[in-house]
């Protein structure tokens, strides 16, 4: 007698062998559902013995009174504090000669890096001269100098508290999921009351924005320090500050530095934002006038400004944190500074490196001068220790002693400048008239209202509210587990009873056409990129360039192009949270071993085939992944698109920030959380679930 396994009693529904038993019931809840909409057909309401005993957004704004009329003084002294401190370094930077800011970029670049972040510092810190925003650039510095010290010193802190402690971690934990997640608009307005109008209140927003990795990673970095180091330092008597300073911080460097840079990418991330609250000047204040007049070119000048500064302390955090690598040369092979190793046998190559060694060879004379002079001081070690840094030090007091006593260099020269705002103007005006693009525009346009974000939210919005939260509890409890179902069932009876059922659904049905969207156009460009490398290579810096631009800068070309609708709003929305499903598709076809391919081919299987049955299969949990990240940043867009007609949650914290009521945008906002994580947890649970079947770990 066969043995059977409790897979094989279960009903099962199999086509060729392929089970569709999941499909079937998801089929079948949609015909019913389709059934339901024809009897109801109409807008339903939640229970008014539920939305009038649920004044959640009074209870906010009350405890916001409270707050400040008890303890506005204590938050007025620390936002005049750091408004102090702010103004001391940006007046500071403002007055600075320019080449000084350019050398403590680039120095710092070559000595960690080599010659080519150097170069690329000094063309990035000029371009911000050219695009003739240098003060505006030395404002957004200051901010981040005020914003990421505080945020590495606190988040330092409670990161090492959370290291020692599971109970201090499980209770910060939920507090950093919201504050990541949360929307910016939603904690602006209370920073706003409490803090004042005011660049301070920017930076204290900022803080809360970034503080949140510092935390994380610091703590993370002092778990994973291995036991048996542990066991050997309290062997030899350590006490636990000892254990902390000498061997925990010391091992978890990497981690916390990998803090840093990210706290770094999220502090610059919302510096666009900081021109809500009074903070005037700074780069993102640039962003917001073009965007107020409609000027795409300055708003992409402003953008690649931001991009620019992201990506140079982003190279430099890591240059800092990554371990030292000594090249490995073939006897006889010169070492190359600027142009790739591989270049090597060229001998245009390996002339241009000459002359570069020349030039280095020429300015290492002073260091050897300064490390002779010292070795007659007897302190020849030390001087040759550090030669890098005090030739550093005394090229920037030369600078200052010559803007001071010679000639005064001050800010970027006038005449230095370089402009790329005529020509994407140009080129946008040129678009909207193309009759050709007007029509592919507006069809698109129709084409998404018309039979996608239209039909699913009246699909949504129509249908009995309670039969939309059971299908939703319903499905979550069987991909991920029933108490992740729990924690959707709340938030759904959340943003019912708050009023916003609609709007919540509606933020849904954008979020879902928006990521379709992504998956449909990033899944072949993916596949592509994992088939060629010079593919990769074009679209790669594409990708960095989307990734890191400010997300208003968005904006104004899709206004341009589509009109102010909600639309527009999906089309933004899908440029923003396109990149990481095309960067996991080609990341995970090009993780699929070259075996498997062999096998395929072995058998008569057809390239096609091969992709569909293979390996995308076995990509799938990265190409989920991809997914999840692509839904967490359609939602952080909620926010933003209300800019250009987008409605839903997003909408609801635009209104109001601009009528000053804190309860109904913290409302919306842990709406928009809730669907996030919601969402995260979902696509994870869905990706190691997939892992599982696979056989990986």
């Amino acid at each position: 007698m066969t043995g059977t396994t409790e897979q094989d009693r279960k009903p099962r529904i199999a086509v060729g062998g392929v089970n569709l038993t999941g499909w079937a019931v998801a089929a079948g809840i949609l015909a019913f559902s389709v059934v339901l909409l024809g009897l109801v057909g109409q807008e339903q309401v939640w229970p008014e013995f539920l939305t009038q005993n649920f004044p959640f957004a009074e209870w906010v704004n009350q405890a916001e009174d409270y707050i400040k009329q008890n303890y506005r003084w204590l938050t007025r002294s620390i936002s005049q504090a750091i408004l102090d401190l702010l103004e001391t370094i940006e007046f500071f930077l403002w007055t600075t000669p320019w080449p000084a800011v350019v050398l403590a970029f680039a120095l710092p670049a070559l000595a960690w890096d080599g010659l080519r972040l150097a170069i690329f510092a000094v063309l990035g810190v000029m371009m911000w001269g050219a695009f003739r925003m240098w003060d505006d650039a030395m404002s957004t510095l200051a901010m981040m100098t005020v914003a990421v010290s505080i945020c590495v010193l606190v988040g330092g802190l409670i990161g090492v508290a959370c290291a020692r402690s599971d109970r201090v971690e499980a209770l910060v934990r939920p507090f950093l999921d919201a504050m990541q997640v949360m929307p910016a608009f939603v904690y602006l307005l209370p920073a706003l009351f409490l803090f004042g109008a005011n660049a301070a209140t920017a930076t204290i927003a900022v803080m809360i924005y970034a503080l949140p990795p510092m935390i994380r990673l610091t703590n993370l970095g002092i778990r994973q320090v291995p036991a048996t180091m542990i066991e050997a330092a309290e062997s030899f008597g350590t006490t636990r500050w000892q254990m902390l300073t000498k061997v925990q911080i010391p091992q978890a460097l990497p981690s916390i530095m990998l803090g840093i840079n990210q706290t770094i990418m999220a502090a610059l991330a919302l510096a666009v934002f900081a021109t809500f609250v009074g903070a005037g000047g700074g780069l993102g204040d640039q962003v917001w006038k073009a965007i107020t007049k409609l000027k795409v070119g300055w708003s992409i000048e402003a953008g690649l400004c931001i991009v620019v500064m992201a990506i140079l302390f982003d190279r430099l955090s890591q240059a800092i944190s990554a371990p030292k690598t000594t090249m490995r040369l073939a006897p006889g092979e010169m070492a190359f500074r600027l142009l790739p190793q591989a270049w090597e046998p060229f001998a245009p190559a390996r002339w241009v490196e000459q002359g570069i060694a020349l030039v280095w060879q020429v300015f290492a004379l002073p260091a050897r001068g300064l490390v002779r002079l010292a070795e007659k001081a007897g302190v020849g070690d030390v001087v040759a220790r550090n030669a890098f840094l005090l030739i550093s030090i005394l090229l920037l007091a030369l600078v200052f002693m010559i803007d001071a006593w010679v000639a005064e260099i001050g800010s970027y020269p006038r005449s230095w400048r370089l402009s790329i705002r005529e020509p994407l103007d140009q080129a946008i005006d040129w678009l909207t008239v193309n009759p050709t693009f007007i029509v592919i525009t507006k069809t698109m346009k129709a084409w998404i209202y018309l039979y996608f974000l239209r039909p699913l939210d009246l699909f949504l919005t129509e249908l009995p509210w309670w039969y939309v939260t059971a299908v939703m509890v319903g499905a979550v409890g069987y991909a991920a587990g029933w108490r992740l179902a729990l924690v959707t069932l709340l938030a759904l009876i959340f943003c019912g009873a708050s009023g916003l059922w609609d709007v919540t659904m509606y933020t849904f049905a954008g979020t879902v056409v928006s990521v379709l969207i992504c998956v449909i156009i990033g899944l072949p460009i993916g596949v592509w990129m994992s088939n060629s490398n010079t593919v990769d290579a074009v679209v790669r810096p594409v990708l960095d360039l989307m990734q890191t631009i400010p997300t208003f800068c968005y904006l104004i070309p899709a206004l341009f192009f589509f009109g102010g609708s909600p639309t527009t709003a999906i089309f933004a929305t899908v440029v923003y949270a396109l990149p990481p499903i095309i960067r996991t598709t080609n990341l995970g076809l090009r993780q699929v071993p070259e075996q498997i391919d062999e096998v395929g081919s072995a058998f008569g299987a057809t390239r096609l085939q091969a992709l569909w049955k293979i390996r995308l299969p076995l990509a799938s949990p990265a190409i989920l992944l991809g997914l999840n990240q692509s839904i967490i940043m359609a939602l952080a867009m909620q926010t933003v698109t209300p800019l250009v007609a987008g409605l839903g949650l997003g909408k609801e914290v635009y209104d109001a920030m601009n009528v000053a009521d804190t309860g109904k945008g913290l409302t919306a906002g842990i709406g928009i959380v809730a669907m996030a994580i919601i969402l995260d947890r979902l696509s994870l649970a869905l990706s190691a679930t997939q892992r599982r079947a696979l056989g990986l770990t």
